[in-house]
Formats: C-alpha cells, structure tokens, sequence
C-alpha cells in the first residue's frame, strides 16, 4: 500500500503543462512582446523626428549666419568707387563689396546674389558661377530693406538694414502632426546693418 502511494506521489510530480497552462502563458508572452515591439516603435518615430527637427534648426542656423556675414560686408568701397551695396530688388537679395580693392565689385564673391527657388524649396547663391543650391528644406525666404528709421525702403541710396527671414521645415512630413502638411517649421529673423552702407 504504501509503494502505491509514493508510486501515485510520483506520477503526479512528474506531469507537464496542461494546454490551458501553455496557452495562458504564451498569450502573456505575447502581450509583454506587444508592448515592447510598441515602445520601441514609439521611441524609434520620436527619435527620427526629433533628429529631423535638429536638423532643420541647425540648416537654419547655418544659412542665416552666413547670409548675415556677407550682407555686412556690402558696401566696402576702399577706393571710394561708388559702389552700391545692396542694390534694391524684390525677388532676389543682392551683396556687392570690393574685397580686393580694385575699384569694382564684379570679381568672383565680390557681388552675392541670394534668391529664392520655390520649386525645390531651397535658397540658392550665386557668386559669379551660376547659381548653386545654399541652405535645402526652406519652406521661405523673406528680406525686407530698411533706412535710417527702420521704415521699408526701395531707394538704394537709403538702404542701412535689411530683415532677413528663413522659415525651414523637416525633411519628410510627420502623419502625426496636423499642421503645415505634416511638415514642422522653424523660423528665424535676423536684422542686419551693414556698416559701410552708412559712409
């Protein structure tokens, strides 16, 4: 009687997982492996986007503070030739400067044209080569010439500030963000005053 029972004891110990038991544990496996797929998805999206917008800052950035350098530069005139710095256009922002002190502005850097190409959504910058695509992901380039009181001006002569603003936008639109098409924007203005405009 007594080996009957540790024969009984025995069989009971050595039994496996009941189907019920092996689904319920493979259902909370793939719960866990649900939410983990999900984070990691999640995460993955907000990095792509957050690297996009750092990128589109940081283009931004670039373009304007070199934009900025060359327009102080307009208007140096060593040997009082009588160049005109900024000469006034509405479709493209002009720079003439004589850097090497010939008496002209037509050498190469000497005359900087900025303009806008819609089209491709970027600033293009011409310095006597034809132009060649500057800053990309521009979704607007704006310049504005002011005079001694900050009031717009279309007289070259008056020209002692002019407003530049770049608004870029990311690379690729965002499903998630309702504005704009799904493009973020990120909008930079800066007023620069050239210091030989005013001699």
């Amino acid at each position: 009687m007594r080996n009957k029972a540790m024969e009984n004891s025995t069989k009971n110990c050595e039994r496996g997982f009941t189907l019920i038991e092996l689904l319920i544990a493979m259902a909370i496996g793939l719960v866990v492996t649900t939410s983990i797929s999900s984070a990691f998805i999640s995460q993955r999206k907000t990095y792509a986007i957050q690297e996009q917008i750092a990128e589109m800052t940081q283009s931004a950035r670039a373009a304007l503070d070199m934009i900025s350098r060359e327009v102080k530069m307009a208007g140096y005139d060593p040997t009082g030739a009588g160049i005109v710095g900024v000469p006034y256009s509405a479709t493209q922002l002009e720079v003439r400067a004589d850097l090497n002190g010939d008496g002209d502005a037509s050498d190469t850097h000497e005359n900087i044209i900025y303009t806008y190409d819609s089209a491709n959504k970027q600033i293009d910058r011409n310095t006597g080569g034809g132009a060649q695509a500057f800053a990309e992901g521009i979704e607007s380039f704006t310049f504005a010439y002011l005079d001694t009181g900050s009031t717009p001006t279309t007289t070259p002569a008056n020209i002692r500030q002019i407003k530049i603003t770049i608004t870029a936008r990311t690379s690729q639109p965002d499903p998630n963000y309702g504005q704009n098409s799904g493009y973020r924007t990120y909008t930079l203005t800066s007023f620069v005053t050239p210091q030989n405009l005013d001699l």
